[in-house]
Formats: structure tokens, C-alpha cells, sequence
């Protein structure tokens, strides 16, 4: 849900080197080396990180650390936060409300199989649990205690009857603030909607400082209803609205404009690491990478198909929801031994609430600047048409470009789990990313779609063999053949090149 800066590859052009003390022909010489060069090139397929522990490395020359420092997004990511996220451990008990019919049914999916996410969505947490579960009928969920008299009156009977409940999760978007703490008071125990209980799942697993910051962001909503909440507890024992000694603001205003102040600063940071990410794509853009955004539902195996596709073994994908949260990219190789960087995003999910997508947009705008995205589908899930269309909806709602949300590369993963599969979309590309099958056609189906977006042509040139050219080519371009050109010092050399590399090549060597 591109993103954070990246971290340059330890990849680089092969040097021409002497291996003889003979007295030869430099171009002779030259030719040996780059025989050698191209046998022995070996492409890294090390992590462009958003957080470089090197900044000699950064391509900016300077690290986010210089930015912000680690005690400021600390402060921010603790100071505040709603009480006990990320800290508490519960015992859950899970009503789904289903509602039959109405502009909130839902069409594409199944009560049970809703029921199985949210749980799915619990046990994510660790040390959390499921004691029980229930699936409830529903006319009105859109009165503040979402079930009617009798179903309501059977819920919280069967609730307080449950051994160990400690927290109850209602399978909604996000609760109003009457409607949670209404629950809360007939159930005695918190209680959570999608909106909180995903916030928990970020917060326990926030390792970046965008990430923490970004959460933070994201629990302003949260802190604003519990604390309309705390006001109207105030107002019924008659303290609501008593002032501040000498301010002339209320308890209720005082708090609202610290929550305000903490917003700002929240802003301001990732502001900072906006500009940041600016300067490093200007840099990424000039060095020419293209860059491929995989995305998908949640546990859809984004990060087993990069692990696949680069052979970086750092990677360890896990069976989980959101296993992903801080985005990392990953250098690659194309069949045209091009480079490319693959982004690992963010897993999406189904009603997720606007605001969460919202505090995590920052993060997305290196999608937005990609020069491909893939889809990557689990097409064995019983839910994957409607994962698909939540997928659809968020990258619309990121006003993604037309030119990239025309070209999306769709993939049907995990074809291992269906025996004898055939896709229905004779475009979408079948594979098993952890059996690493189809995925030959995949990076040539990327290599073409690349190929269109940033106008890189195949061409082949002839490089005097006692200029720079050669280097220059194997830094700015993608060397894949070099032969014997009509004479000792010359070669003819096929590349991979951008209109924009080839005219500064023209230039630098005065070639016509």
C-alpha cells in the first residue's frame, strides 16, 4: 500500500584489465578482456534499500539519517499513540455482520469466507487468538449498534457467556465513535473494526522510519474518536466542559490542538522524506533503471515472485498477511541482460478505510513514477476475482497513469495448488513462484512491455576499440554482444539503449 530510497547496486561495468605481461597489441589486448568481461560479468542481485548503512553508496551522496534523525520519529511514533497498540495481547471473539442486502452487500464474496480473513487477520498478530467466532444477520448496519434488538441481545449474551474474552473484533471498515463506545460499554471489553485492528498489525511490524511515520499518521483518526469518546463520558458526569485554569480552552480543545501540533510535525517529517525520495528518483531516472512495481492482495506472493525473478536469497517470504510493510527493491536481470529494479509493495486488502490508504500514499508514489506494474493474483484463493477487484479500486483511487494502468502485466500465481490449470485471460501470465515455473515467460513478457515504456531500442554500434566507447556503453547502456568489426581496433557491439543515452553518446564520440 515506490517508495522509500534506494540504495545504488554493488554491481558494476566490467573493468578491462591486463592479465599478460606480454608486449601485445592494445587492441588485441582489449579484445581478450572483453571476451573475459562478458563471460565472467556477473550481475548482484543485492537489495536497493530505502535506508542505506553506507551513504557512499546512496546515489544522493547523502543519507536519510541527515533528514531525520531517530529520536525525532521515535518520539512521534510513541508520543500519543492510542492506548495499548502494538503492546496488549487479546483473546478474540469475531462477529461478522452480513448484511443481505442494501449498497453493502457484498457481491463478490461469501459471509464465510469474509469470516475467514478476519480471522486470518487476528491470528497475524502473535500471542493473539481466536476463542470464537460468529457470523450474525444484519438490516441496519448502519445503526450504532449494527444488529437489531433481538440479534444484539444474543450476541452479548453468547460474548459474556465466552471463556477468556479479552477483545472483540466487528468485521467492519471502521466504527463510529457512538457505535464503539456503545459496544464496548454492553460488551465490557475493547473492542476493534478493521481500520484499529490493521493499525496493530503496522505498528508491531514497523521497522523504517516512513513506516512508523506513516502509522502514526494513520492513528490520528483513532485518537480523535476515542478522544470525542473520553468528552462524552466527561459530559454525562457533568466535567465535559470545564476550562483549563487561566487558558480559556477546554480540556476537549487543549488535547484537540496538541493532536493537531503532532499531525503537523508528522507532516513536516514526511515531507522531508518526500523530498528525499524526489531527489533519489531524479538520480534513479538519469542512471536509466527501469523500475517494475509488483503488486497485489495481501499474501498473494509478491515477495516469493521477486525472490524468484532476482535470486536474492536475503529475501524470506512469509505465509502471512501484510508480511511486507516497509517496501524494499531488488535488482534484477532481464533476458536482453538488462537491469531492472523490482519494488516489493505493500499488500492490499478489502475495505481498507480511504484515511489508512491515504497515510500511506507518500510510500506509493514511487508506483506512480514506475515504468511497469505487475499484478500478481494467488489464483488458487476462492476469493481471487474479488481480491482482484479491490486491487483495481486502490490503484484507481491512487490515480495511477493511464499509460501504466493500461499495461499492467496480470499474473496468476501459485498454479501448483490447482492441478491441471489453464487461465480463462489468454494475457495473463500463469505461474508458480515458488516451484519457479512460467517465469521465463514472465521476464520476456516484462522485457516488452519495458522495452515500449521508456522507448529503449536494440541497436549495434561500432566502437573504435581505442576510445572509451566500450566502458561508456557498459555503464550507460546494456551490452549483449560484441564481435570482430572490420579492422584490429574496431568491434561491433549490440546494446540495449535509451533514445536519450544514445543521443549523449553521439555526442560524447562524435559518431554520426
Amino acid at each position: 500500500m515506490g517508495w522509500l530510497p534506494w540504495r545504488r547496486s554493488s554491481w558494476t561495468a566490467p573493468f578491462i584489465r591486463s592479465k599478460s605481461v606480454h608486449s601485445v597489441c592494445p587492441c588485441d589486448q582489449t579484445r581478450r578482456n572483453i571476451k573475459w568481461g562478458l563471460s565472467n560479468r556477473s550481475f548482484s542481485g543485492s537489495v536497493y534499500k530505502h535506508k542505506s548503512h553506507n551513504p557512499g553508496h546512496d546515489e544522493g551522496g547523502e543519507d536519510e539519517e541527515d533528514f531525520i534523525k531517530d529520536e525525532e520519529v521515535e518520539e512521534l511514533f510513541q508520543q500519543q499513540r492510542p492506548a495499548g497498540f502494538g503492546e496488549e495481547d487479546h483473546q478474540v471473539f469475531i462477529v461478522h455482520p452480513d448484511v443481505k442486502w442494501g449498497q453493502k452487500k457484498q457481491h463478490l464474496t461469501t459471509a464465510e469466507l469474509q469470516m475467514k480473513e478476519a480471522v486470518g487477520l487476528v491470528r497475524t498478530l502473535q500471542n493473539w487468538s481466536v476463542v470464537d467466532k460468529i457470523i450474525l444477520s444484519t438490516k441496519t448496519p448502519e445503526k450504532k449498534l449494527i444488529f437489531g434488538k433481538g440479534n444484539f441481545q444474543m450476541l452479548t449474551e453468547k460474548i459474556r457467556r465466552t471463556a477468556g474474552v479479552s477483545a472483540v473484533f466487528v468485521n467492519v471498515e471502521r466504527l463510529s465513535p457512538v457505535s464503539e463506545r456503545e459496544l464496548q460499554e454492553a460488551w465490557g471489553v475493547k473492542v476493534f473494526d478493521r481500520y484499529s485492528l490493521v493499525l496493530h498489525i503496522f505498528r508491531r511490524n514497523a521497522r523504517t522510519k516512513e513506516a512508523k511515520l506513516q502509522i502514526s499518521l494513520a492513528e490520528i483518526p483513532l485518537l480523535r474518536s476515542r478522544l470525542r469518546n473520553e468528552v462524552a463520558n466527561l459530559d454525562q458526569q457533568g466535567g465535559g466542559s470545564r476550562y483549563i485554569m487561566g487558558s480559556g480552552e477546554t480540556l476537549y480543545e487543549v488535547q484537540q490542538r496538541l493532536l493537531k501540533e503532532r499531525e503537523l510535525k508528522i507532516c513536516s517529517a514526511l515531507e522531508r522524506l518526500r523530498k528525499k525520495r524526489h531527489m533519489l528518483r531524479s538520480q534513479r531516472k538519469h542512471k536509466d533503471f527501469p523500475i517494475v512495481s509488483i503488486m497485489g492482495y495481501t499474501n498473494c506472493g509478491k515477495t516469493t515472485l521477486i525472490k524468484a525473478l532476482t535470486g536474492d536469497v536475503a529475501l524470506q517470504p512469509k505465509d502471512q498477511l501484510f508480511a511486507t510493510l516497509d517496501v524494499t527493491v531488488h535488482a534484477g536481470r532481464l533476458p536482453s541482460r538488462m537491469s531492472v529494479l523490482y519494488v516489493d509493495t505493500i499488500g492490499f486488502l478489502s475495505q481498507l478505510p480511504h484515511r489508512l490508504i491515504d497515510s500511506f500514499s507518500a510510500t506509493l508514489e514511487d508506483v506512480v513514477h514506475s515504468d511497469l506494474i505487475v499484478h500478481v493474483r494467488d489464483i488458487s484463493h476462492p476469493e481471487t476475482v474479488n481480491q482482484k477487484v479491490n486491487v483495481l479500486n486502490v490503484l484507481k483511487n491512487l490515480q495511477i497513469p493511464e499509460r501504466l494502468m493500461s499495461s499492467i502485466i496480470e499474473v496468476h500465481n501459485k498454479i501448483d495448488l490447482l492441478e491441471g490449470y489453464v487461465s480463462p485471460d489468454p494475457e495473463a501470465v500463469s505461474i508458480s513462484a515458488l516451484n519457479e515455473v512460467g517465469l521465463d515467460e514472465l521476464k520476456h513478457r516484462t522485457e516488452e512491455s519495458i522495452m515500449k515504456s521508456t522507448g529503449k531500442q536494440t541497436r549495434i554500434l561500432k566502437v573504435d576499440l581505442k576510445s572509451p566507447q566500450l566502458g561508456w556503453l557498459y555503464k550507460e547502456a546494456t551490452v549483449q554482444e560484441v564481435h570482430d568489426g572490420d579492422d584490429d581496433c574496431t568491434a561491433n557491439v549490440k546494446v540495449v539503449i535509451s533514445a536519450a543515452a544514445y543521443g549523449r553518446y553521439r555526442k560524447l564520440f562524435q559518431v554520426t
